[in-house]
């Protein structure tokens, strides 16, 4: 069964709760879903045919961001940091003084 906006759908069998409608839809496709409450929280329901496409599963850390109004889910990607790269972007600006930490506990000598 297939409904006209290219979405995939399989009929409610009589087992399990009634008047659910389970959505598959096809890659590259854009799925309309409800945001719930879960909690003092709100949660989002990613199809699994989205979540397989995008990289992740239970458990998996994304990205939450606003851009121009819309809601951005990504999935988290480990960012690699370079020392020199970070040190390159040390500027006058934001280059602070020594910070103290307490006097000395071992063998330092200052």
């Amino acid at each position: 069964m297939s409904t006209s906006k290219g979405l995939a759908a399989r009929p409610w069998t009589g087992r399990g709760p009634g008047r659910i409608l389970n959505v598959y839809p096809r890659r590259g496709s854009a799925v309309q879903t409800r945001i719930q409450r879960w909690g003092n929280s709100l949660g989002l329901r990613i199809p699994r045919s989205f979540a397989e496409e995008a990289g992740v599963a239970a458990g998996s850390e994304v990205d939450l961001s606003v851009r121009d109004g819309d809601l951005v889910v990504r999935p988290a990607r480990r960012r690699v940091y370079r020392l020199k790269d970070l040190v390159r972007r040390i500027t006058a600006r934001n280059l602070h003084d020594e910070v103290a930490d307490g006097a000395p506990v071992g063998r330092e000598s200052w």
